[in-house]
């Protein structure tokens, strides 16, 4: 088995169009949320998102791609030439047919579907454009990203609802690792913030009107996000030999699932698979220092992730620091694991914690060390990003420090 490591990153997301601003916007607790500014928001209860404002397609993209890719794909495309160009892995010889593109999507071109969909059934129009197929695919965003940088090794797209990122990271990781790929890019994007988006999620229950409140008794429910973060995963020794700076190693991955219930999540399932991501990179449950949550903002998600936490580190859960970000950058479902991602490099290079903002009160089903509203300086060698989806899916990544 090959050793594992990121050596680029690169992301856009509600807190900055970059890695850089991005961690600067963590490490100083700033909100990315606000009133949404989408079509027909008034016939919307939710009107808050954490949505990636300023933002000029134009700058980024020909007119000939835009007509190709709908928002997913395009933020797929910026954070992915942020990671290649942090890498400085030149595609060539064997690593252009070797190398390939695994990244987590739950919506895909969502917001071509919507727009189609209006203008056929509202709008009453007979025709739609002849590329709305590629647009709104899920694997779409992989396709673009493979042919950006001509990349002819395995690549797909995983959806796997909130846990997609995650499971498209691990089975990277697992290529590297086993020697199938010297390098792959993986990691996750979503755009579902129109109107059909935040409509279909309002029917749940589950959203908020005001804030993302992870961990805290004033909580009322998740706020969605939008964006993308990727990531360059390399096998260490060929990163080693041509000089790359190495962010992090990926040391481990493990996924569960409940088999349970499609919406309530399993104490159980999610114990097991932070468990098997120790396991996997043969990691104490003293080593891990801090832990990216979950952390929706959900009663049922908070207090259950907890307690799973409590239930596999025993007395370690006390000195444990766990954080959510999404109360900064939004539920970005699909897209959320790969920019949370983000947080745990900043723990291992840094020493800084990204802090759970809009804490406001204890609740005694979450009684761990959620590092409320502030980050907080600590040195940390080891940690877990945990993802929990509906369906009962469960993924999580354990990374060292390089």
């Amino acid at each position: 088995m090959k050793r594992v490591v990121i050596t680029g990153a690169g992301t856009i997301n509600a807190l900055g169009p970059d890695v850089p601003s991005t961690l600067e916007a963590m490490r100083e607790g700033r909100c990315g949320i606000g009133r949404l500014e989408i079509r027909d928001l008034d016939r919307l209860a939710v009107q808050i998102g954490a949505q990636v404002k300023g933002y000029d397609e134009a700058a980024h993209f020909s007119r000939q791609q835009l007509a190709l890719c709908d928002r997913f794909t395009q933020f797929a495309l910026i954070a992915a030439r942020q990671a290649m160009a942090q890498s400085g892995l030149v595609v060539e010889g064997e690593l252009e047919t070797r190398m390939g593109v695994v990244l987590g999507t739950s919506g895909g071109g969502l917001t071509t579907t919507d727009d189609n969909y209006r203008a056929v059934y509202e709008e009453g129009k007979t025709r739609v454009h002849p590329f709305v197929v590629p647009r709104l695919m899920n694997n779409a965003a992989t396709a673009h990203v493979s042919m950006e940088f001509g990349l002819q090794g395995p690549s797909f797209t995983v959806s796997t609802a909130c846990a997609s990122s995650n499971h498209a990271m691990g089975q990277a990781f697992h290529m590297v690792r086993s020697g199938m790929a010297p390098a792959m890019l993986t990691g996750g994007s979503e755009a579902m913030l129109c109107f059909g988006g935040i409509k279909a999620w309002e029917g749940l229950r589950v959203m908020s009107r005001e804030a993302c409140r992870p961990f805290s008794a004033t909580r009322d429910g998740m706020v969605q996000g939008e964006g993308a973060a990727v990531f360059v995963f390399e096998e260490y020794e060929q990163a080693r030999a041509r000089g790359a700076e190495i962010l992090a190693e990926v040391a481990g991955f493990a996924m569960t699932s409940d088999a349970d219930d499609i919406v309530v999540p399993s104490a159980d399932g999610a114990a097991r698979a932070m468990t098997g991501a120790m396991a996997d990179a043969r990691m104490a449950v003293e080593e891990v220092g801090y832990i990216n949550a979950h952390g929706t903002g959900t009663a049922a998600n908070d207090r259950t992730e907890c307690a799973a936490i409590s239930a596999t580190f025993g007395a370690a859960a006390d000195r444990l620091m766990i954080s959510s970000t999404k109360a900064m950058h939004g539920h970005l479902i699909g897209g959320t694991g790969a920019v949370e991602l983000l947080a745990c490099l900043m723990a291992l290079r840094e020493g800084v914690i990204a802090p759970t903002i809009g804490y406001e009160a204890p609740d005694p089903d979450c009684a761990l060390d959620v590092v409320p509203n502030v980050a907080r300086e600590a040195k940390v060698t080891a940690v877990l990003s945990n993802a929990f989806a509906f369906g009962g899916l469960n993924a999580v990544l354990a990374l060292r420090a390089a």
